[in-house]
């Protein structure tokens, strides 16, 4: 199966733009949420292949959007990447207790992104 869809949940606009441009390699289509919120919506709405979600945002953190998510009857098969600074062991733990596929540590590569789209996709 191929990423059609990649869903970036993410409130920092040049973090945003980096997932984008790196995303872009891919032949997925890309779309934007600046918040928890914004990105339980339209993961509802758009049902993308790939979710990547920061943690710390204004309103619903990460964790909660990717609990939402994960448990949502139409969206809990998605795969939710969490990309955040917040990368300690028990961050890692909690992410997976939310129902995280991964964690991908900020600052992040190129290829730490890509290898992410390659697993999952």
């Amino acid at each position: 199966m191929s990423v059609k869809k990649i869903l970036v949940v993410e409130d920092d606009p040049v973090y945003q733009q980096r997932l984008r441009d790196i995303l872009s390699q891919t032949s997925a289509e890309v779309l934007v949420a600046s918040d928890g919120q914004q990105g339980v919506n339209m993961a509802e709405q758009e049902h993308p292949d790939l979710i990547f979600m920061d943690i710390v945002m204004p309103g619903i953190d990460g964790f909660s959007a990717c609990r939402q998510i994960t448990t949502g009857d139409t969206t809990k098969h998605i795969p939710v990447i969490i990309v955040s600074s917040k990368h300690q062991d028990a961050d890692k733990v909690w992410a997976q207790l939310q129902g995280a596929s991964a964690v991908v540590a900020k600052p992040f590569t190129e290829q730490d992104i890509l290898e992410q789209v390659e697993a999952y996709g």
